[in-house]
């Protein structure tokens, strides 16, 4: 199993940029994929970017342009970079970790983009 700890999420201005951080710990040479999803209040959790372990990065086209994923493999971390942010107000976003054996998800890390 792997353990997922994410941070760097806040309350940020349209047009504006965050960095969320996602670190993982445990049996984390087992993962092959990391990626974001989010879930605003209401609504179904959807995918927002995912990144294999060979470093490819694939996004929703929701985010397509202005969001950026990334991983240090060193520090088992990934990195999204969201710029440009639109005022959708707040929404969780939660790192997944993909497996062989199964997913794991992180607590979740709150963004809010104001008008």
């Amino acid at each position: 199993q792997v353990h997922l700890v994410e941070s760097g999420g806040g309350l940020v201005q349209a047009g504006g940029s965050l960095r969320l951080s996602c670190a993982a710990s445990g049996t984390s040479s087992s993962i092959n994929a990391m990626a974001w999803y989010r879930q605003a209040p209401g609504k179904q959790r959807e995918f927002v970017a995912i990144i294999t372990s060979a470093g490819s990065g694939s996004y929703a086209d929701s985010v397509q342009g202005r969001f950026t994923i990334s991983r240090d493999n060193a520090k088992n971390t990934v990195y999204l970079e969201m710029n440009s942010l639109k005022p959708e107000g707040p929404a969780v976003y939660y790192c997944k970790a993909r497996r062989t054996e199964g997913n794991d998800w992180g607590q979740g890390n709150q963004v809010t983009v104001s008008s």
